[in-house]
């Protein structure tokens, strides 16, 4: 009978270019998030109908918006609490049109997430929009 006892450490890889760190540990117990938190989370986005590869895939961006902070959209410009936080673009990489997220407040269990690069795909788009909590599935600490 052999038994490994050696902890596990939950590394992560990041494969695209949405954040500058390629690998980071991930923190299972998010605990409260705050605002410039990096978490991992399960894609459950309305872009999923056109993606179906997309579904609860997880992704790992930048906490950019808390409840209660309010989204603002000037023409492509995206803002929270009326600071620009990025630019959304009009296409994906296959063409298809990109609709940025609607003007509103963040509601109460929901996060508005963002990666560095402006090819990310994250809460600047409607189609996959803000981050139910309940999809969080931890807090990532970057290790480079």
């Amino acid at each position: 009978l052999f038994i490994d006892a050696t902890p596990r450490l939950p590394v992560l890889f990041n494969w695209t270019p949405s954040l500058p760190y390629r690998v980071a540990l991930l923190v299972e117990d998010a605990g409260e998030l705050h605002r410039g938190d990096y978490v991992v989370f399960a894609f459950a986005g309305a872009a999923q109908a056109d993606y179906p590869g997309l579904r609860g895939q997880p992704f790992f961006k930048i906490v950019r918006g808390l409840p209660g902070d309010a989204v603002t959209v000037q023409g492509r410009v995206v803002a929270i609490n009326g600071v620009p936080v990025g630019v959304a673009k009009t296409h994906a990489h296959d063409r298809r049109p990109l609709a940025p997220i609607a003007p509103t407040v963040i509601p109460p269990g929901y996060f508005y997430v963002q990666g560095t690069s402006p090819d990310s795909f994250d809460s600047r788009y409607a189609a996959s929009g803000l981050v139910r909590a309940d999809q969080v599935i931890g807090r990532a600490v970057p290790l480079f």
